[in-house]
């Protein structure tokens, strides 16, 4: 049976060279797309296509004055925002109201009031504000994330080119950022997901939409075309190029289902249209807040609880790309055909790896790691986060589960969602910027 052995090794130097591959590549992206960000011509452009911002509000979040004000302050000659709330009673309003008193000139309103299409409360609040929309245009932006004034215009940019100046030759129909996390609080869950968002997760996300062989969107901040959009139901079936019959739910209500609609999304107009992503060399960056570790913990199993049914493949794969299991399947290769000792490879691996990882955040924050003792514990952040990775992947794989924003789902086949436990919603009402 050596020979089995054998195979296994190779198999396992194999894939651990296919990672190294990845997170170089990953770290190349980084380098190239983010260490410049120039300035879009649509910036004083008199034609600059329309675009609204959709903005979903619950509570105060954490930043969520400089967060919202990011986009009122985009350097871009053509665009509203539309900032909705579930509740009339919602704190966020104080906020909202304040940015409309400051910019006058902007073009942005409240609405206020869901309208419930499904289980997803983010879909609910956003329903409205989708249909009200003036432009074709929209930009779904969370409450918890900033963006640099120029990212509107160098991301419809992208968004607006034609298919031939696109590598794969095909229409751009959604425009995404890649998450970078920013702590405000001086807590271990908080570092740990900073540095998972920032490192690894952002390697990661890079090499495998720089690759561009399947779908892979986190919804932080998003740019599409409500006209796509409207041509779409989330059965990631393909559909004609004048579009199937527009019987049943299409837009963005037949997302309401889903807890990850942002990913079903970005799937549906990849698979049904047969249309492409790309990223702008601009960062989500996503306002970490007071977070537990075990808060931390949870986020993360109720994720993968969520992909597993979405993309079950890629989600058993993943255990297996994390530093600590990937550098022990290459040591036991290592040691099984050249008799090298696990002790000698695991320090080579482990600098190696840190560097790659530190380097592509010092690319997407534009300055190196922090010095002295905030490296120490932001070194201690990334081990403690790399030490979890199983555990947290055991414990969320058997399970279906999850809570969010307060409440509790049960994932079901194709990430769909059911509510398990609910709560009343307000009346509705609309406030205009005059209001």
């Amino acid at each position: 049976m050596d020979w089995l052995a054998d195979v296994a090794a190779v198999v396992g130097l194999g894939w651990y060279a296919v990672l190294w591959a990845l997170g170089l590549l990953g770290c190349r992206t980084a380098r190239s797309r983010y260490r410049t960000r120039p300035r879009s011509p649509l910036a004083s452009s008199s034609d600059a296509p329309g675009v609204s911002i959709l903005r979903p509000l619950k509570g105060l979040d954490t930043n969520l004055y400089e967060n919202i004000e990011s986009t009122f302050i985009q350097e871009y000659p053509n665009f509203e925002i539309l900032l909705s709330v579930a509740d009339e009673h919602d704190q966020a309003l104080v906020i909202v109201r304040d940015l409309i008193a400051k910019y006058p000139h902007v073009n942005a309103r409240i609405i206020i009031g869901e309208e419930t299409v499904g289980v997803n409360p983010k879909v609910n609040n956003l329903v409205r504000s989708y249909r009200e929309a003036a432009h074709d245009i929209l930009w779904v932006i969370d409450s918890n994330i900033s963006v640099a004034p120029g990212t509107l215009a160098r991301s419809v940019d992208i968004l607006t080119r034609s298919p031939s100046q696109n590598s794969s030759g095909k229409r751009v129909a959604l425009v995404h950022h890649v998450p970078f996390a920013i702590v405000h609080e001086n807590c271990l869950g908080a570092a740990v997901e900073q540095a998972f968002l920032n490192t690894n997760h952002a390697k990661m996300y890079l090499a495998i939409n720089t690759v561009a062989i399947e779908s892979c969107v986190v919804g932080k901040s998003n740019l599409y075309r409500r006209s796509d959009l409207e041509r779409v139901d989330g059965s990631l079936k393909p559909k004609t190029v004048n579009g199937d019959s527009l019987a049943g739910e299409h837009g963005l209500p037949a997302f309401a289902p889903f807890l990850a609609e942002d990913n079903m999304i970005a799937s549906a107009l990849w698979h049904e249209l047969d249309l492409r992503h790309d990223l702008s060399c601009d960062t989500a960056n996503n306002a970490i807040g007071r977070m537990s570790l075990a808060d931390y913990v949870w986020r993360r199993v109720r994720w993968i609880r969520v992909r597993k049914h979405m993309v079950l493949a890629a989600t058993i794969a993943e255990p297996f790309t994390e530093c600590l299991v990937a550098s022990s399947i290459a040591a036991a290769s290592l040691r099984h055909l050249f008799a090298i000792s696990p002790w000698a490879f695991f320090p080579i691996h482990l600098i190696a790896w840190l560097w790659v990882d530190f380097d592509v955040y010092e690319s997407l924050a534009g300055h190196p790691v922090p010095s002295g003792k905030c490296a120490w514990q932001f070194m201690s952040a990334w081990f403690i986060r790399e030490f979890l990775a199983l555990p947290i992947f055991l414990v969320a794989i058997f399970g279906n589960e999850v809570v969010w924003r307060g409440e509790k789902y049960r994932v079901m086949q194709a990430g769909r969602v059911t509510i398990i436990r609910m709560y009343r919603k307000e009346p509705r009402c609309i406030l205009t910027k005059d209001d």
